[in-house]
């Protein structure tokens, strides 16, 4: 494979590794915080023990992340510099806000967090958790605004082949930002959510420590329902922003070689033929992608034939069709994943509603489980269509993928690199995997299970003696 090849499939492999750590930390930081400030509420310190088995789950998921972050970081100075000189300007300015604030805040309150059990009032300690939770958020919005400018690029001139800014105020109000954040945050809350659900499903099942993961899994339950809902409605609102302001990537998702006739049908299943530029075997829900692209049932969308006519006249001779395979079915993927994690939602609120959770409900405990790898699978196969759907560009309409490369760097070393990060990567994945189990086997005390929540926490023992 040639250079170019090998980069992307780095890119890909660095990112989407990376990213299975980031919404999982921004969820988990969440849930968290509104555990603790139940504690401090309530008073009752299950919510305390609830708080800090959590969190040691969320800093192990942290540092395997900042590492992994670190990781990707490198490979885009070495197989990326075309792309790097081009952007470095207009990126310059969120990603250090991003390192100096958002990074800088979240590292300094998670110390604060970890030993200021003792040592900070019960409200100075929350407000802790909670800065670490904002500095999360931070951190997601400006690297998407990083990521945004790729989509739509705004608030720059070209200057001596560069993007330079020149209208910061423009980048952090891009429209593409303020449909991508919300859907993105969203995610990262349910993400967090299912893992807490899922965990506690499997504890509840073996009857360990039932009372504390029984209010784990209510809590997660209600943020899992309310996040679903929340990324279908930024989803669906992305999806429309998109259909103006890159339609071809629209287009490829939907599989829509012709402009559709109005009103246009969705498409639910298609054998894509990319060589004859057709479909076959299709199945259509009638009116669906006028509804889905106008919020009305009528509007035609154009096709990806088309809209190569009309690219070629603005950006030149090229072939402007991304791989149709694969964005079609990785928003496919993405929306049934979306579809399940409502589902499992809706169902795990009313159970806890009706106070059905341990009443012949062990089927839906046991899917809890495993479901916690669909907010993962949504994520991934979300950021694959949303990076696939935009070639061949980097930065949309000025910077192809085939330009943006290092000029210097050889098949052979961009291969050895991508091994090495591999294996990192493998290593890595198997540490915390063990780590997880050990964290999670182990439970949240260290004496007997109990059910009434009243057993002695190891962080309790200072407050213990005192009172003694």
């Amino acid at each position: 494979m040639d250079v170019l090849t090998l980069s992307r499939i780095q890119f890909a492999a660095t990112t989407i590794f990376h990213y299975l750590f980031v919404p999982l930390s921004i969820g988990l930081v969440l849930l968290i915080a509104i555990m603790e400030t139940m504690y401090v509420i309530r008073g009752n310190k299950t919510y305390k023990t609830m708080a800090q088995f959590w969190g040691k789950l969320f800093l192990i998921n942290f540092a395997v992340g900042v590492v992994t972050g670190i990781i990707q970081e490198f490979q885009f100075g070495m197989n990326w510099s075309d792309y790097s000189r081009f952007v470095g300007d207009v990126f310059g300015a969120p990603l250090a806000i991003e390192a100096l604030l958002a990074f800088f805040m979240e590292s300094t309150f998670i110390g604060l967090w970890i030993f200021g059990w003792d040592r900070l009032s019960k409200k100075v300690h929350l407000a802790c958790i909670w800065l670490v939770s904002v500095g999360t958020v931070l951190s997601a919005f400006w690297i998407l605004a990083a990521n945004s400018f790729m989509q739509r690029p705004v608030g720059f001139e070209i200057n001596n082949g560069r993007a330079e800014m020149n209208d910061f105020f423009a980048l952090i109000t891009n429209g593409q930002l303020w449909v991508e954040f919300p859907h993105t945050l969203f995610a990262a809350f349910a993400t967090g959510a299912f893992f807490v659900t899922g965990v506690s499903a499997w504890k509840l099942l073996k009857k360990q420590d039932v009372a504390l993961f029984k209010r784990s899994f209510q809590i997660g339950i209600v943020v899992a329902l309310i996040s679903s809902l929340l990324v279908a409605l930024f989803g669906h609102q992305q999806a429309q922003y998109l259909i103006h302001t890159q339609p071809m990537k629209m287009a490829a998702s939907e599989g829509l070689w012709e402009t559709s006739e109005d009103p246009a049908p969705w498409t639910v299943f298609a054998a894509i033929d990319p060589e004859n530029q057709e479909n076959r075997a299709e199945v259509k829900i009638p009116y669906l992608l006028s509804y889905l692209s106008y919020n009305q049932f009528s509007g035609e969308v154009k096709g990806m034939k088309e809209l190569q006519a009309e690219y070629e006249q603005t950006y030149g001779p090229g072939h402007y069709i991304p791989p149709v395979r694969t964005t079609f079915w990785s928003f496919r993927i993405m929306i049934a994943a979306g579809m399940l994690m409502l589902a499992f939602g809706l169902y795990g609120v009313y159970l806890t509603l009706r106070k059905r959770l341990e009443q012949g409900n062990t089927w839906f405990m046991r899917l809890m489980v495993p479901a916690i790898f669909l907010p993962h699978i949504a994520n991934t196969s979300g950021w694959i269509m949303t990076e696939i759907g935009r070639q061949p560009w980097t930065v949309f309409g000025y910077l192809r993928t085939e330009d943006s490369i290092s000029p210097g760097v050889t098949a052979q070393e961009v291969l050895f690199s991508l091994i090495s990060f591999s294996t990192i990567y493998t290593i890595l994945a198997a540490v915390m995997v063990v780590l997880f189990v050990r964290v999670i086997k182990k439970g949240p005390y260290e004496t007997a299970n109990v059910d009434d929540g009243t057993s002695e926490d190891p962080f309790d023992r200072r407050e213990h003696h005192a009172v003694s």
